[in-house]
């Protein structure tokens, strides 16, 4: 499943993450990858440990903690810190699979990739190129978004970042453990509760939409791994 997560961020935000990043030290991205990834990467990142980096992968997780659709579609249960990174003159990033398992520093828990996000931080109109394309079962999917806005979707999936020919492409990413591995399962979750949302804004806390809500926290307490 793919879900586009609208406005994680205000503008302001965004401005404030661009100008901050703007002034941070970037190197090259292949650091934070295996040896397959690293031949079809090329991009900047900030490095893992950088003081940017925390203070704003910290603002970005509060926005998410805030964000009842990003919880509804990830259900998380422990996240990667955010990253960031940076395409431009012709960088790009080629058909790749994220990996199962990532070391949290500070952790001597490995997490379990389940969900992988990217938050854009430009514009569609400031670059040309750098679409995000996610390969299923349905065919190939092409995310290009606005500022503050982002996509997430199963780390499984095969994936790839165009590249970049002109301006620049800055975004955050990172990967969550959900309580619920299953992707399939997660939709339905998800689309259980989008239901529920909506039937509650037109008829109130009825019996019916009491059995629903029931129904829906019976089976993530099926199926959660807490």
């Amino acid at each position: 499943m793919m879900q586009h997560i609208p406005q994680v961020l205000t503008l302001e935000q965004v401005a404030a993450m661009r100008h901050a990043l703007g002034r941070a030290d970037w190197v090259d991205g292949r650091g934070t990858v295996g040896a397959q990834g690293a031949q079809v990467k090329q991009n900047r990142q900030l490095p893992e440990n950088s003081p940017v980096a925390r203070d704003l992968g910290q603002a970005v997780l509060a926005a998410l903690a805030a964000n009842p659709l990003y919880f509804a579609a990830v259900l998380p249960l422990r996240t990667v810190p955010p990253l960031f990174n940076s395409y431009a003159g012709g960088e790009h990033y080629g058909a790749h699979v994220d990996g199962a398992v990532r070391q949290v520093a500070g952790s001597a828990l490995p997490l379990r990739t389940d969900v992988s996000c990217t938050l854009f931080l430009s514009d569609p109109e400031e670059y040309d190129g750098g679409e995000l394309n996610v390969i299923d079962t349905y065919g190939e999917h092409e995310v290009k978004l606005p500022a503050g806005d982002m996509i997430v979707y199963p780390s499984s999936s095969v994936h790839k970042v165009q590249p970049v020919t002109r301006g620049e492409r800055v975004c955050s990413f990172f990967w969550v453990q959900s309580m619920v591995r299953a992707d399939a399962r997660r939709s339905m979750l998800l689309e259980l509760d989008q239901n529920i949302q909506s039937l509650r804004a037109r008829l109130g806390d009825c019996a019916e939409l009491v059995g629903l809500t029931s129904h829906y926290h019976n089976l993530l307490r099926q199926w959660a791994e807490t």
